[in-house]
């Protein structure tokens, strides 16, 4: 017999927003770095030689159990400007981490069901806690701009933890923080890698909201982590937890 259920855990990038917003987001501030590059490509060009940067360097940073995402961003712009003949001097990846930081703060939104399936959660009298690879700029600047803060009761980025799901330090940490046990817990996240597999190495119930279209950039398709349940919107979320009171 399952636990009683004492808190739900939360991803945030790709699951409390959709990863569907990015590019729209980070578009312009990369069609100006491109610009800065003298690169003279169209957008669709731009971005898929930017998707093909990312994709290479997550390949080699994804299995590392720590690394600030700041270095990933970096690694990511120099494979991108190389892409197109250019070096990307230290100066310049300063201004466009800032660049896409900006833009990400001040364009990214919450999905339309995010805030009232969090107040219906938190009626329950559930702890609420974002457990998310990002380092602390990222984090508290989007706990600001997205009014997260009063929602939750704590979070946890990775560079604060000095880990990285699914490693399993990250996600001790936010137990800790709860004052909760592994099986008392539900974890939500877009990531079956990151998410599911991490959550479900140490005991944690598991939810995978996977968009319609597939909008996680996160994940090996042939990955075979499966959740315990999959859910399509946030607000599918109260009547699962309800079941499991």
């Amino acid at each position: 017999m399952s636990s009683p259920l004492r808190a739900v855990f939360f991803d945030l990038g790709g699951t409390l927003f959709s990863n569907r917003d990015i590019p729209r987001v980070n578009g312009p501030a990369l069609v100006e770095a491109a610009r800065r590059l003298d690169v003279e490509k169209g957008f669709g060009e731009i971005g898929l030689a930017y998707l093909r940067a990312a994709r290479e360097v997550n390949d080699l940073y994804m299995r590392r159990p720590y690394y600030l995402h700041r270095d990933h961003f970096y690694d990511t712009y120099r494979v991108f400007a190389k892409s197109f003949g250019r070096e990307a001097s230290d100066e310049f990846l300063d201004w466009f981490y800032q660049a896409q930081r900006r833009s990400m703060l001040e364009g990214l939104r919450l999905r339309d069901d995010c805030v009232a399936t969090l107040r219906a959660l938190r009626d329950k009298s559930l702890t609420l806690s974002i457990v998310s690879n990002i380092d602390d700029d990222y984090l508290e600047g989007m706990l600001r701009s997205l009014e997260l803060e009063p929602l939750f009761d704590h979070w946890i980025s990775s560079e604060a933890a000095q880990s990285c799901k699914p490693d399993a330090r990250i996600f001790e940490t936010a137990l800790q923080q709860a004052g909760c046990r592994a099986d008392e817990v539900i974890f939500v996240g877009d990531s079956r890698i990151h998410d599911i597999q991490g959550a479900r190495a140490l005991g944690m119930r598991t939810v995978l909201l996977a968009e319609k279209d597939g909008a996680s950039h996160l994940d090996d398709e042939a990955f075979d982590a499966e959740p315990d349940h999959v859910i399509s919107r946030l607000s599918e979320l109260v009547a699962l937890v309800e079941a499991q009171a």
